[in-house]
């Protein structure tokens, strides 16, 4: 990451059955979430989320993300240094 760069996390979603798209919605309204996908598989839904720095951005993914209801379980990867 370079200096002055915002931080940034991909956040995978698992929702309850039957609740991907009421999650989706919900999810729509966070301002911290720049592009949010409805996807097949292990996860129903992944967000890019950016913040001014990592505390932030672990602060949005747990009050603003994790606590909307019909969310199971989430996974984060943070993004890192370039190569």
């Amino acid at each position: 990451m370079r200096v002055n760069e915002m931080a940034m996390g991909f956040v995978l979603i698992t929702t309850a059955p039957g609740k991907e798209a009421d999650v989706y919605r919900a999810l729509k309204d966070v301002s911290e979430i720049k592009n949010l996908y409805p996807v097949f598989g292990d996860y129903d839904i992944v967000a890019m989320v950016e913040a001014k720095d990592a505390e932030i951005l672990g602060s949005v993914i747990v009050s603003k993300i994790r606590s909307v209801e019909g969310i199971k379980d989430t996974k984060t990867l943070t993004t890192g240094v370039e190569f």
